[in-house]
């Protein structure tokens, strides 16, 4: 029965030291466990950010684009404006009588054109030069001369001052629409950034959490592990108890076969699992 106390007591010292490791294990996986915690949420609030600052670019982009459709509109009908005022220009001046012998303002308009078509592009000599600068500068007299005269009709003067204003109205609506749709394109290029930046961020918080699912089943594994160790010392501690004379009761029903010393020493160096019973009976052998 000595040996049999003696191979216990090295079994519970061998559980015992199991259980000390698994629980050693389990406490640093648990610690792991908890930093991989950490990372995902400091992730995820990184994360909840950038989505939150993008969707306020997108809000803005998209009030910028209402914007800029406002603006088209408003220039649209500038535009229309523009047109109608020009036509009624056209048909005041055809009403209204010549000068006799006057050229027609759109044939001094057409002809200074052409006259600076040929400056910029032909070989002219210096006196050549002279000579169509000065028919450029009498020809925009002319031009000049005419207006005022139309000027002094009130309903042209008028049909003038309101094309003026709507010229203005239009090219301020027209420079609206340039300014709007770029800041919108800015507000675009910041939001696909950011949204670009969350997709990375949630693949990491997916590869964090994947690694925290990891270390905690490995924890658990650990944490069973102590436990069914600590289970194993109270077992072995319980037969100890019966080898050094201890009483535990049997199960009802018939008892087993008596155990053979040897036997029992050999299951347990094979580290088969033997029970209080199996000590019992052997006990009761050695005192027959």
């Amino acid at each position: 029965m000595a040996d049999a106390i003696e191979e216990l007591e090295r079994k519970r010292a061998e559980s015992n030291l199991h259980a000390d490791e698994h629980r050693a294990s389990r406490d640093r996986l648990n610690a792991d466990a908890r930093n991989w915690a950490e990372q995902r949420a400091q992730i995820i609030d990184e994360l909840r950010d950038k989505s939150s600052e993008a969707q306020g670019h997108r809000r803005h982009r998209d009030e910028l684009n209402e914007q800029v459709k406002e603006e088209k509109r408003l220039r649209d009908e500038g535009n229309r404006r523009l047109q109608e005022l020009s036509d009624r220009l056209q048909e005041l001046r055809r009403a209204q009588a010549p000068r006799p012998g006057a050229v027609p303002t759109w044939k001094l308009k057409k002809d200074l054109k052409e006259l600076e078509f040929r400056h910029m592009t032909s070989a002219l000599t210096g006196e050549q030069e002279k000579r169509l600068i000065a028919e450029m500068q009498r020809l925009e007299q002319q031009v000049k001369e005419q207006d005022e005269q139309l000027r002094q009709d009130p309903a042209i003067n008028q049909v003038l001052a309101d094309l003026a204003e709507a010229r203005t109205e239009a090219e301020d609506h027209h420079a609206q629409v340039g300014a709007l749709a770029e800041a919108a394109q800015k507000e675009h290029e910041a939001m696909v950034l950011l949204y670009e930046q969350v997709d990375e961020l949630r693949r990491k918080a997916d590869e964090v959490q994947a690694k925290l699912l990891e270390v905690k089943g490995q924890a658990d594994e650990e944490h069973r592990a102590h436990i069914a160790a600590i289970e194993e010392v109270r077992d072995i501690e319980k037969l100890l108890h019966a080898a050094r004379g201890g009483r535990v009761p049997l199960e009802a029903g018939e008892p087993a076969e008596p155990a053979r010393e040897e036997d029992f020493l050999a299951r347990l160096k094979k580290g088969e699992k033997v029970s209080t019973e199996d000590l019992l009976q052997l006990q009761k052998a050695g005192h027959r």
